[in-house]
């Protein structure tokens, strides 16, 4: 039985960053399997947001601008959320601009890493990953590939690149107040994105850290995510009724060399309708107004 198709997908990636798919491309995939509504929120970057909002105007496809931005969080692996944003502030690009030069620095502490465990690779090698956007782990996965020090993208990660790994570097991360700020400046709304990224072991640990978001800023939490289980997805949006906060859904979808569901498929189980985004807007629209 084929998986269903939601109305909405709003976690998609494109070749602005670690996607396999351009912007265009990607919207002519969502209206192709049906999509009404889909969130373009590449890491750290707008580039694929003015190529995308095109191509949806021309086929009738709405294309909400946004960003997934990394943010520091000791204890696991936390990433923001931003929808709505006018991806020409100066503000925004700026900060966008920091992070995405510390990603280059990070890339050369891979390197040497790498060399430093034997194996031969130069940044040149790692240009020729098929991703087209910002240099990240995925590119360096992919050259193990291509080189055959590892067999696939998995192994790459748990042997070398997964955060703790041998050839792991951390690189600057904003503050998630910061991001969060830059991001409301920006005219968006955030979101927490995949909370179970946390680590919180326990799910009754995630709720001071909902709090505390949420008196920083916080507009939603991504419920329905395909890595979510069913009682993960039911604490989150317990959690999001409890606060006040409004309710996402995506794929995460990055194209067709990932380990990871289709567009518009995997999550939500038929609930992620039009009336999230209705959700998102009317937010967005409220903090226009100062309220």
């Amino acid at each position: 039985m084929a998986a269903p198709v939601m109305e909405i997908d709003l976690h998609v990636h494109t070749t602005a960053s670690d996607g396999t798919m351009s912007p265009a491309e990607v919207v002519r995939y969502a209206k192709e399997k049906g999509l009404r509504t889909i969130a373009i929120t590449d890491h750290d970057t707008i580039e694929g947001i003015a190529e995308g909002l095109q191509e949806g105007r021309k086929l009738g496809l709405e294309v909400i601008p946004g960003v997934e931005v990394s943010v520091d969080f000791a204890k696991g692996t936390m990433h923001l959320l931003g929808y709505y944003i006018d991806y020409t502030s100066a503000e925004l690009l700026e900060k966008l601009a920091i992070v995405q030069r510390a990603r280059a620095e990070r890339n050369l502490k891979i390197i040497e890493k790498l060399r430093g465990l034997g194996i031969d690779i130069d940044l040149s090698e790692i240009k020729e990953a098929p991703e087209h956007g910002q240099i990240g782990r995925p590119h360096f996965a992919y050259a193990l590939v291509q080189k055959g020090y590892v067999q696939n993208i998995q192994d790459a990660f748990e042997r070398y690149l997964r955060k703790g790994g041998p050839a792991y570097a951390e690189k600057f991360k904003f503050s998630p107040q910061e991001a969060m700020s830059v991001i409301h400046k920006a005219g968006g709304v955030t979101v927490l994105a995949h909370p179970f990224t946390l680590n919180q072991l326990q799910l009754h640990d995630l709720e001071p850290v909902i709090v505390e978001l949420k008196e920083n800023g916080l507009d939603g939490i991504e419920t329905y995510y395909p890595e979510h289980s069913e009682g993960q997805t039911k604490f989150y949006r317990h959690l999001a009724q409890k606060y006040g906060l409004a309710i996402t859904g995506g794929s995460d979808f990055h194209g067709f060399n990932k380990d990871k569901e289709d567009l518009g498929e995997g999550y939500g189980n038929g609930e992620c309708s039009h009336t999230l985004v209705d959700e998102l807007q009317a937010r967005k629209e409220a903090r226009l107004r100062g309220l």
